[in-house]
């Protein structure tokens, strides 16, 4: 089992983590903010609660951690990457702790997904779990329409229809806030790893289905 107490040099490295990923994030208006990752560190604790055999510190730290080289927050992904792996160096984390971290956090987006679905550790599929379900729900909504706001998406238009085959590539293009729902939220019910996760999405995503219910009845003046 590696689901244990941290030691001290384990917690002083996850506050410096914390405190790194809070300067990298402090200017973020997209929904991948700090408040996001404390929700993914929270929902991947509370996941780690019944799975006794992962390794608590990974997790944490993977969670903390797997927005700071994502495309959609920084400008240069191979500069981010490479400032990553100075700063975890630093911390005296080992190699393979290293590239563990690395190996989930480049590994479980959706979209890295989409094409060709990768083989994530028992670390990330805890991690990638946490990070989907704070993509639906209350908070998932709220997150859709605040990023489609700040990439300047339109919100509705019933005759753009949702792109159920896309690729990596594709899925970059934009689309209006309505057909995210479509073309990932939805869908995210069925692909949850844990059986934690799992019970947790069935609400939020009764939760969503409710809500593109009744927001399609107003658009269309049918309410």
């Amino acid at each position: 089992m590696t689901n244990l107490p941290l030691t001290k040099h384990q917690q002083r490295a996850m506050q410096a983590v914390k405190n790194f990923v809070e300067q990298k994030l402090a200017h973020d208006f997209s929904g991948h903010d700090m408040a996001h990752i404390e929700r993914v560190v929270k929902l991947a604790q509370k996941i780690l609660l019944n799975e006794p055999n992962a390794n608590y510190f990974i997790v944490v730290l993977s969670a903390y951690l797997h927005d700071v080289i994502d495309e959609k927050v920084v400008s240069n992904v191979e500069l981010a990457v490479d400032e990553l792996r100075a700063f975890l160096a630093l911390q005296d984390l080992t190699e393979l702790e290293i590239t563990s971290i690395f190996s989930i956090i480049e590994n479980m987006s959706y979209r890295k997904n989409l094409s060709d679905k990768k083989t994530l550790s028992l670390e990330g599929k805890i991690v990638q779990d946490a990070d989907r379900l704070d993509a639906i729900g209350a908070i998932g909504i709220g997150r859709t329409f605040y990023y489609g706001g700040n990439k300047h998406n339109i919100m509705h238009d019933p005759t753009i229809l949702p792109r159920m085959s896309m690729t990596e590539e594709s899925y970059k293009q934009p689309n209006t806030v309505i057909n995210h729902f479509y073309e990932k939220l939805l869908l995210l019910k069925g692909m949850m790893n844990t059986q934690t996760a799992k019970k947790i999405a069935k609400q939020r995503h009764q939760f969503l289905v409710q809500f593109i219910n009744q927001f399609e009845k107003e658009w269309s003046g049918d309410d």
